[in-house]
């Protein structure tokens, strides 16, 4: 671990592995968010390595995209008052209510919708199979190129520019899902002491969180 977030922490983290006893040209995965600090400071220290961008922050990306859209049709259309969490959850995890909504909000040809369904769509493609599934997703950037909400044709156009590393997930299977659960320890850990006095406090208290040492009495 260490402080920052541009592409310098990626040689911290070489210099790190290589001190005890690790060789950077060993590391032949490496999974990420799209950030362009991130890509280059992987590339630049782990050349051998191919990248894998989270497929979370895909669809983060896209639900983004879908509240977007949202906000900005919301003020010509009454009926989407108070529906934002509605369109972030997929199908089978809405509330009785929100079913009621949705049903009746399918015949108001909504931006809204359209764009909730390519979000769905675009979670659906990470279920096929690894043979077809880049295809797929061409067709889907396609179509999110041609669809004219400009929040969706952004996400199109990201996973176009990053297309290798998203597909890269089909075969590597790679997700930050892990890290981002044992983040959530250090956040809390954070809020609880309200702030720390110095970067070097809080790295050693993340070692003492994630470091599974045993504290018991002999």
């Amino acid at each position: 671990m260490t402080k920052g977030k541009d592409s310098g922490t990626w040689n911290e983290c070489k210099m790190q592995l290589e001190t005890h006893g690790g060789k950077a040209e060993n590391i032949t995965e490496v999974c990420m968010d799209m950030s362009p600090a991130f890509i280059k400071g992987a590339k630049d220290n782990f050349p051998k390595a191919s990248i894998t961008f989270d497929k979370f922050h895909v669809i983060q990306a896209a639900n983004e995209a879908v509240d977007e859209v949202r906000r900005t049709e919301r003020k010509s259309c009454a009926e989407l008052k108070d529906t934002r969490y509605m369109w972030l959850k997929n199908p089978e995890n809405l509330t009785a209510a929100q079913q009621e909504t949705m049903a009746k909000l399918k015949d108001c040809d909504l931006d809204t919708a359209k764009a909730y369904r390519m979000r769905l769509i675009l979670q659906e493609i990470y279920r096929y199979p690894a043979a077809i599934a880049p295809m797929v997703l061409k067709d889907w950037i396609g179509w999110g190129l041609r669809c004219q909400l400009a929040p969706m044709v952004d996400v199109a156009k990201m996973l176009q520019n990053h297309y290798d590393g998203v597909v890269r997930w089909f075969s590597s299977k790679l997700t930050n899902g892990l890290l981002e659960g044992v983040n959530s320890l250090f956040q809390a850990a954070k809020r609880k002491a309200r702030g720390y006095r110095s970067e070097k406090n809080i790295i050693a208290m993340v070692y003492v969180l994630a470091g599974k040492l045993n504290f018991a009495l002999k």
